[in-house]
């Protein structure tokens, strides 16, 4: 058996107005990545990136976004982030840019990374909020970034693979 090798981007979506966050799901994050690596990379980009990758986490509050891309590939992920000017969501155009955290080779790196960082968001999002509520949905959102249902599900993807990986790492 071959196992796929993966590697995993932690990336901040950054927009003008915080509200505008919640208009946005995983799919419009990745058809605006998707595109965004087929007019950096043309064809041949947009082919190696289609194979295995996805978005693996959103959160629509702090905006962080946790993408999933072959080993060998994700520099072409990575050099195409910054060409993202906006995120078309249900007929909505939003403009907004992504900011690269953290490259990790595990989901658990990541995860650890997430953490930390989520705690420091934490912070200095609860001085925004005006009332208890938002301050309750704050803390939920954030700290629910538990992604153990999210390591299984990649532990049973990266059981199959195909020939034209094997022994590369």
């Amino acid at each position: 058996m071959v196992r796929y090798k993966s590697r995993y981007l932690l990336c901040e979506l950054c927009v003008s107005e915080q509200s505008s966050l919640q208009l946005l799901d995983d799919r419009a994050v990745f058809t605006a990545v998707r595109g965004a690596v087929s007019s950096a990379h043309g064809d041949y980009g947009a082919a190696l990136c289609r194979t295995s990758f996805a978005v693996k986490y959103l959160n629509a509050h702090t905006g962080v976004v946790f993408l999933r891309c072959r080993k060998r590939h994700y520099r072409l992920l990575w050099s195409a982030l910054p060409f993202i000017t906006s995120v078309e969501n249900r007929g909505q155009r939003i403009p907004c840019f992504i900011n690269c955290l953290h490259i990790g080779g595990t989901i658990r790196t990541c995860q650890k990374f997430l953490i930390r960082y989520n705690t420091q968001q934490l912070h200095r999002m609860l001085r925004l909020c005006h009332s208890e509520a938002e301050r309750l949905e704050v803390r939920k959102a954030v700290l629910s970034c538990s992604l153990k249902s999210l390591e299984k599900e990649e532990e049973d993807e990266d059981v199959f693979g195909d020939e034209e990986e094997w022994g590369k790492g």
